[in-house]
């Protein structure tokens, strides 16, 4: 497992960019307690989903307000249409946890 916060870091419905050794930079996102975790960059522009927005269960983001299912990391709205990694999460004692890439 790799570790990538407390789960204090990140306030109910906001998104923290984590940065891992020898990993891409990651969204960590808290949706009501449930926490969950995509790659950070969108795949149709070089913006990070951190600095984007929160909208239900869907992630807009800022470059071009294409927008992705936090929990699948597929694509939800034009003109994003390649997903991204979304990783399955562990929540551990108060902090966040991945395993490998879903699929």
């Amino acid at each position: 497992m790799l570790f990538l916060c407390r789960t204090e870091d990140v306030a109910t419905g906001e998104i923290l960019r984590v940065e891992p050794p020898d990993h891409v930079p990651l969204a960590v996102y808290n949706l009501d307690e449930i926490f969950y975790v995509t790659d950070d960059t969108c795949s149709h522009g070089d913006a990070s989903l951190a600095d984007g927005e929160i909208d239900g269960e869907l992630v807009e983001c800022p470059f071009h307000a294409g927008c992705f299912e936090i929990s699948t990391g597929l694509p939800a709205g034009a003109p994003c249409t390649i997903p991204i990694r979304s990783y399955k999460t562990v929540i551990e004692d108060g902090a966040v946890y991945i395993k490998g890439a879903r699929k």
